[in-house]
């Protein structure tokens, strides 16, 4: 069992916690994730690992489904059942001078850590965050502690540039050079700065989250293409380069248990 050691709830759909797991702690490097079961009959729920505390993990999350609706019912002193990691590959730290961080929405989670190691090495970070509204907007004032400058997009106006990620990209790009980014968000906003980049002669690095079970290669069931080849998220990734990424597929295979999802999260609502 993982006990949970803090719970802070970020806006009304996304939660912030801190779960005691001295081994995954240990071995924890920017990129990693862990799969969680929060109980002995749950489903596995792959999350990003965004900070280390000591011997402690910090996982944010957004409650969309079943699993993390259910997850959101526990509190500070309860126990997580299952908590694996850290898995995946460590994102790739590339030797460079200036990089620019692009994240939406909850992409801001795993998007932290990286961007945090870029400042660690002294080399020059920016961030573009976007959100449906300020209120959406999550670890705004963690980024402010390394990052040399931020751009807000909101969709509503509600601060920063009214609009997407993109819009505040097309200008900032007419100001600044950068010589890498990386696009954490939803699959259309990562697919459209890959797209915007590309004519800018930018690279940009991706996070996939496609759907995933065991975590290990096994199921196949996280594969994505890239340049035509098939690729594992869980073990090959989940950070790739994104100019080869097949977002179309993604976004296709993105919905296959909708349904199963909700009729499961009807039951969650009537417990």
């Amino acid at each position: 069992m993982y006990k949970i050691i803090k719970k802070e709830v970020l806006n009304k759909d996304i939660d912030l916690m801190v779960v005691h797991a001295p081994l995954v702690a240990r071995n924890t490097l920017p990129g990693h994730f862990i799969i969680l079961r929060v109980d002995s009959e749950g489903e596995r729920i792959p999350l990003t690992i965004v900070d280390i505390e000591g011997e402690n993990v910090v996982i944010i999350y957004q409650k969309l489904g079943y699993s993390t609706n259910l997850l959101g019912r526990l509190n500070v002193g309860d126990d997580i059942y299952d908590f694996v990691g850290p898995l995946g590959k460590a994102a790739h730290i590339r030797d460079v001078k200036s990089v620019l961080g692009i994240a939406g929405g909850v992409g801001a989670a795993p998007l932290l850590p990286q961007l945090k190691e870029y400042s660690k090495r002294g080399i020059k970070v920016d961030l573009v965050i976007g959100a449906r509204s300020k209120d959406y907007l999550i670890l705004v004032d963690k980024y402010k502690e390394f990052c040399d400058n931020i751009y807000i997009a909101t969709d509503d106006g509600s601060l920063g540039t009214k609009g997407f990620v993109t819009d505040v990209l097309t200008k900032l790009y007419q100001e600044k050079k950068y010589d890498h980014t990386i696009a954490i968000g939803p699959l259309v906003m990562m697919k459209f700065v890959v797209q915007l980049n590309k004519k800018h002669n930018i690279s940009t690095d991706v996070s996939l989250n496609p759907i995933m079970v065991d975590g290990t290669g096994m199921c196949g069931n996280c594969r994505v293409t890239i340049n035509g080849k098939t690729f594992f998220a869980c073990i090959d990734g989940p950070d790739f380069p994104g100019e080869g990424v097949n977002f179309d597929e993604l976004i296709a295979r993105q919905d296959y248990y909708k349904e199963e999802e909700h009729i499961c999260n009807l039951r969650l609502v009537k417990k």
